[in-house]
């Protein structure tokens, strides 16, 4: 009889965990599902953010709808094809640049001298940004580059001038790189060292260069090095040398330098 009452016991017990179980998957599911589009907004609202600090609009203390009135009113989303150069009349709000990235289809493989950047596979199609004045005059390009550092891919938004080669600002805003040592290209004083660089030598090829132990004064390719991270700085360095070239940027700059944005 007691063998009975104890075989109740743990038959109810199991059930009660059997239903807490249920219970708990529903209550976390739920919550996945509701905080997903939170989520994904406030991925969007970083996003733009970085881009408005790349290009000097973003203002301390500024509010999310001071942030996002900004981006609408001054800088245009476009998608770029990077085997072409030009930029798609396609709507950037439908494309996925994560799926373009791993689907075959919409992406690149890359081997041997074609990586510097150690980043294996790049998407045929990227997002880049226009900024323009409130007279619609083309000020800024904004455009994503990435590469493997010491421990990280790297990420940043690099803006540049009409030309299509003068740096007005970089952020890197993702990375894993050691704080204090790969860490410091974070640090403003080290991102201000680009303002005014040319990335391209006269000829259109990539000539920005992280200089170990300083660039020299006047130089207007040079941004020195980042003390005691030198793989980090060459994985900067690398990164750059990639997507200022024929397989990242290097076709769409050479349109921007004859004028393809002009009045588009």
């Amino acid at each position: 009889m007691a063998e009975s009452k104890n075989k109740d016991s743990t038959g109810k017990t199991l059930l009660v965990v059997l239903i807490l179980c249920l219970v708990c998957s529903v209550v976390v599911s739920g919550a996945a599902v509701g905080l997903k589009s939170r989520q994904e907004a406030q991925k969007v609202l970083d996003k733009q953010r970085n881009i408005l600090s790349v290009t000097g609009m973003l203002q301390p203390g500024m509010s999310d709808a001071a942030v996002m009135a900004a981006f609408d009113s001054q800088v245009t989303p476009r998608l770029l094809d990077l085997k072409t150069g030009t930029l798609l009349d396609k709507d950037p709000a439908s494309f996925n640049p994560t799926l373009a990235a791993r689907d075959p289809a919409q992406n690149t493989t890359l081997g041997g001298d074609q990586d510097p950047a150690g980043i294996r596979k790049r998407a045929n199609v990227v997002e880049i940004y226009l900024v323009r004045d409130a007279q619609k005059q083309l000020q800024e390009i904004v455009l994503p580059v990435y590469g493997t550092g010491l421990w990280s891919v790297m990420h940043a938004f690099v803006a540049l001038g009409p030309d299509g080669s003068t740096v007005k600002g970089i952020t890197y805003y993702d990375h894993g790189e050691t704080p204090g040592l790969g860490g410091e290209i974070e640090n403003p004083a080290w991102r201000a060292q680009w303002v005014g660089k040319k990335l391209l030598d006269e000829g259109g090829k990539p000539a920005i260069r992280i200089v170990k132990g300083g660039a020299r004064q006047g130089d207007e390719h040079g941004v020195d090095g980042l003390s005691g991270a030198t793989l980090t700085a060459n994985g900067v360095q690398r990164s750059f040398d990639f997507w200022l070239g024929d397989m990242g940027f290097g076709p769409f700059l050479k349109q921007v330098r004859e004028g393809a944005l002009n009045n588009g």
